[in-house]
């Protein structure tokens, strides 16, 4: 991928199916494989295989009650999260920063934005994620952002290579929540 410059103000959109090829190479990106491992939120020691898939972008592009928020600087896509609609409280999910420009703020910048869009768009009071247990530097990231452990855990889906091929047998889902004010 070429550079990106780091500086100036991102830009949010909501993404369309065009966008899907680049969404995908986004989240597979931060997460897996060998470019994953250049940012701080990659899964790579914990799962192999796929993060996302073309899909599953455009499931969460297409359906109602959901946006999949773009980000982008200077034209060039650099980060994304998927934003769903469940009653009171909406979900946030398949956040991805481009590696190379994580931990300088535009995570932060990102959720920032969706805790705002949620507000305004579905009148949301509260937002909920699940993050694999085993991200204690992810957890703890969220947390200094406001959101709680909650001790509710879900399954990993394994056998599902859709989500990945797990390198370990005791993954599984924390749900961390944030009342928005």
């Amino acid at each position: 991928m070429e550079n990106v410059q780091e500086t100036g103000e991102p830009t949010f959109r909501i993404a369309a199916e065009e966008d899907i090829p680049a969404l995908v190479a986004l989240v597979e990106s931060a997460y897996r494989g060998e470019a994953s491992r250049a940012g701080w939120t990659t899964e790579a020691h914990l799962l192999e295989g796929q993060r996302t898939d073309p899909e599953g972008i455009a499931a969460v592009v297409t359906a109602p009650d959901s946006i999949l928020l773009a980000v982008e600087r200077a034209g060039e896509l650099v980060a994304c999260c998927q934003l769903e609609h469940r009653g009171e409280h909406a979900y946030f999910g398949m956040f991805a920063v481009r590696p190379e420009l994580q931990g300088a703020g535009l995570g932060r910048a990102v959720l920032a934005q969706a805790e705002r869009t949620v507000r305004a768009e579905w009148g949301a009071r509260e937002m909920q994620m699940t993050v694999i247990r085993q991200r204690e530097d992810l957890i703890a990231w969220y947390e200094r952002r406001g959101y709680a452990r909650t001790g509710e855990l879900s399954p990993f889906p394994y056998g599902d290579e859709r989500f990945g091929i797990p390198q370990r047998t005791d993954l599984a889902f924390e749900l961390l929540v944030k009342p928005l004010g």
